[in-house]
């Protein structure tokens, strides 16, 4: 694994540092698990707007297409 270095204020890095303590990680962990939250929530707002843009007739489709494949599980 190739390691670089990143600018941030101190205060920043120590409140980081800090918080990854408390959760028993390392500094490089805790800022995965943070962009790794980030993302999801990106992901999350993504599939929002999607379905906001969903006309009736197309969430009319899918509650068919549901149904189907609960029957077809049933089996």
């Amino acid at each position: 694994m190739t390691m670089t270095t990143i600018k941030v204020s101190t205060d920043l890095r120590d409140r980081l540092k800090e918080q990854a303590r408390a959760e028993n990680r390392t500094l490089g962990s805790y800022l995965e698990k943070l962009l790794e939250r980030e993302l999801r929530a990106h992901r999350f707002e993504q599939m929002r707007e999607a379905m906001a843009k969903t006309t009736p007739e197309e969430w009319q489709s899918y509650r068919e297409e549901v149904e189907w494949w609960d029957r077809a599980t049933e089996a």
